[in-house]
C-alpha cells in the first residue's frame, strides 16, 4: 500500500509516473500514434519493389556461395563455420519474407505473395499461415488474451504443468527449438495448426490461402527428401538440416527478445480496458546485433517496425530515430553490441529463468517468477542470477 501511495505522488502532468531515473513504463503514454507517425519522414513510408528485391538477390547469392564453398571443401573444418554462416543466412530469408507478408515489401500483393511463397516455403515456413497469425500477432501485442507469438502463461494454465514440462519449457536450448512445434501446435492453452485450413487461426475466407501455403511448404520438404535420396541423407543433414537448425535458433532468440528481458524494467502486459494498440507496440524492445543487424535486415529495430509495420526493413533505422524524440523514456535504448551480440546471452538466460507466467487477475500484469524452477535453473546457469 505505501509503495501504491509512493507512485500515486509520482504521477507528472502528462499521466507518467517518473521520479529521476524511476519510469512507469505501463502508465498510459502522454502522446497519439499520430503524433510518432507525423515524425517519421514521408520517404521512410515508400516501397520499392526493385531494392526489396535486390536485397532477396544478395541473400540467395550469398546462400549459393555458401553451398558452393560446402560441397568444395567438405571438411569437418568448414561445416561448422558453413552450418553457422548459412543458418544466419536462412534467417535473413526469412526476414525479407517477413516484409512481404507485412506487405513492406511492395504495392503489389502479388508480387508479395510471389517472393513470400518462394523465401518462406523453401525454409519450411507455410507463408499464409505464417502470415495471418503473425498479423494477429501485431493486431494484440502485448494483449495477455489476444496475441499470439511468446504469448505468456496465465498462472492458471502453468500451474496445470508437470514438473517435467516446465524444466523442458524453460531449460536453454529447447525454448530456442520452439518454432517448428508451435508452426504444428501452437502454444500452451491455444489449439490450431499453421498447415490445416480449418484451424481455429483462420476465418473462412482464408482458407485457401493456408491450402496454397500448406501446398508450397509438402513440395518443399517432399524435395528435401527427394534430394536425401540422390545425395544422402547424412549430405543434406549438412548441408540444409543443421542450418534450419541455427534458422529456428536464430528466429526463437530474436523474437524472444523483442518481448522479454528488458534490463531496466520488467515489461507489462496488458488485458481488458488498459490494453490498446498503441500501449501494447510500446512494450517491444529494441536490440543491437552488431554485425548481423546488416545482415538480418535490421530486425532488431521492432519498435517502430511493431507500431508501423508497412515501412520497409531499409527505413527502421532511419523512422527510429525520427520518431524517439516522441518517444521518449517509452523508447528504450538498447544496449550496444560488440561484432558478437554475446551480452543478449545474459538477457535470454535471466529472463527465461525468471519470466514464467501471469496472474489470472488484472489487467495490468507482469511475469512472475516459480521459485522452485528459477532455483533449478540457477544450479544450471548460475553465473546469469
Amino acid at each position: 500500500m505505501e509503495k501504491e501511495r509512493k507512485l500515486k505522488n509520482e504521477v507528472n502532468a502528462n499521466g507518467v509516473v517518473e521520479k529521476g531515473d524511476f519510469f512507469d513504463p505501463a502508465a498510459p503514454p502522454p502522446f497519439k500514434i499520430g503524433e510518432i507517425r507525423a515524425a517519421i519522414p514521408k520517404h521512410c513510408w515508400v516501397k520499392n519493389p526493385w531494392r526489396s528485391l535486390s536485397y532477396v538477390l544478395r541473400d540467395l547469392l550469398v546462400v549459393l556461395a555458401l553451398l558452393a564453398a560446402a560441397t568444395h571443401f567438405n571438411t569437418w573444418f568448414f561445416w561448422p563455420l558453413y552450418w553457422v554462416a548459412q543458418g544466419t543466412m536462412f534467417w535473413a530469408i526469412f526476414v525479407l519474407g517477413h516484409d512481404c507478408g507485412h506487405g513492406s515489401f511492395s504495392e503489389s500483393p502479388l508480387l508479395n505473395s510471389f517472393v513470400g511463397h518462394i523465401l518462406h516455403s523453401s525454409i519450411l515456413v507455410p507463408y499464409n499461415g505464417w502470415r495471418i497469425s503473425h498479423r494477429t500477432h501485431h493486431q494484440n501485442h502485448g494483449n495477455v488474451e489476444h496475441d499470439e507469438s511468446w504469448v505468456p502463461m496465465p498462472e492458471k494454465i502453468y500451474s496445470k504443468l508437470d514438473s517435467s514440462t516446465r524444466i523442458l519449457r524453460f531449460s536453454l536450448p529447447l525454448p530456442m527449438l520452439a518454432y517448428p512445434a508451435y508452426l504444428w501446435y501452437r502454444s500452451p492453452g491455444k489449439d490450431g495448426s499453421h498447415f490445416n485450413p480449418y484451424s481455429s487461426l483462420f476465418s473462412p475466407g482464408e482458407r485457401k490461402a493456408v491450402v496454397i501455403s500448406t501446398a508450397c511448404w509438402t513440395f518443399m520438404f517432399g524435395l528435401l527428401v527427394y534430394l536425401s535420396f540422390v545425395f544422402g541423407p547424412i549430405t543434406m543433414f549438412k548441408l540444409y538440416g543443421v542450418p534450419y537448425l541455427i534458422f529456428v535458433m536464430w528466429l526463437d532468440f530474436v523474437t524472444y527478445l523483442h518481448h522479454h528481458g528488458d534490463d531496466e524494467h520488467k515489461l507489462p502486459w496488458y488485458r481488458g480496458k488498459e490494453w490498446n494498440y498503441l500501449r501494447g507496440g510500446l512494450t517491444t524492445v529494441d536490440r543491437d546485433y552488431g554485425i548481423f543487424n546488416n545482415i538480418h535486415h535490421d530486425i532488431g529495430t521492432h519498435v517502430i517496425h511493431h507500431l508501423f509495420p508497412q515501412i520497409p526493413h531499409y527505413h527502421l533505422v532511419e523512422a527510429t530515430k525520427a520518431a524517439k524524440p516522441v518517444l521518449g523514456k517509452y523508447y528504450r535504448e538498447p544496449n550496444k553490441s560488440g561484432p558478437i551480440p554475446v551480452h543478449l546471452i545474459k538477457n535470454l538466460v535471466k529472463s527465461i529463468g525468471e519470466d514464467h507466467f501471469v496472474s489470472d487477475t488484472g489487467e495490468i500484469v507482469y511475469y512472475e517468477t516459480d521459485p522452485q524452477l528459477k532455483k533449478f535453473l540457477a544450479t544450471k546457469f548460475e553465473r546469469y542470477f
